[in-house]
């Protein structure tokens, strides 16, 4: 994929709205954290985990069976641990905890703050349910640096359902064209993108744009690298 910007193409950006997990929030530091606890397999759970978290929300959304992302984690977590052979109820819950105490990225803190200071406003906009959400901010110390924290609950449904999109629309006010987002996840950044938001796709991990509609405005390697018109 070419990631060439056009600074002019951007247009006039009122807010950045940014996925959570992943892109803010480190969803591997929780088994990090554990490690001489969960061994060899520490990768390989953290990874698995993570995976059925996700396939569960596309899943379950699909079936209409919606239910909070902390029962979807604890569901996913017990799938990994078993497919493992764990049987740790103690493991359990210490995993379950620290996912309240994500670490956040380390540009992140400075990032949000260049944009507040720009007259930008920031928002989260997560799959994760309000609880989850005020836990993660809190402990990396953005409560301050976040202007709007929005959950799907409101709507009851996961991404990529556009109808999580057109609420970040409405709760800031602005125009689908007024947002930039940003995420991590691919079929979350096409998603956004095919809803109308100027989105810049995250990409941490070096991983391949998956083949779905959408084209992301611009592709970077870390917050700190937002294109010129959405930064101070």
């Amino acid at each position: 994929m070419n990631t060439e910007v056009n600074s002019t193409s951007w247009g006039q950006i009122k807010a950045c709205v940014f996925d959570a997990y992943g892109t803010l929030f480190d969803v591997h530091s929780a088994a990090a954290r554990l490690a001489e606890e969960l061994g060899p397999n520490k990768d390989s759970i953290s990874n698995l985990w993570r995976q059925k978290q996700l396939e569960y929300t596309w899943l379950r959304s699909l079936m209409k069976e919606h239910v909070d992302f902390w029962k979807i984690t604890g569901d996913a977590l017990d799938f990994a641990l078993e497919s493992h052979g764990v049987q740790n109820p103690q493991l359990r819950a210490q995993l379950m905890e620290l996912y309240l105490k994500l670490e956040a990225y380390p540009e992140v803190p400075a990032c949000l703050q260049r944009l507040q200071a720009a007259g930008i406003a920031t928002a989260v906009l997560s799959n994760g349910e309000p609880k989850m959400m005020a836990a993660a901010i809190e402990f990396a110390g953005l409560g301050q640096s976040l202007d709007y924290a929005l959950s799907v609950e409101e709507v009851g449904v996961y991404k990529p359902d556009s109808r999580v999109y057109q609420m970040a629309v409405d709760r800031l006010g602005v125009t689908r064209q007024e947002i930039c987002f940003i995420s991590s996840n691919t079929w979350d950044a096409t998603a956004a993108a095919h809803f109308g938001f100027q989105v810049a796709w995250l990409n941490r991990f070096n991983r391949l744009w998956d083949k779905l509609p959408g084209t992301p405005k611009a592709v970077i390697s870390t917050l700190d690298d937002l294109p010129v018109p959405v930064r101070a």
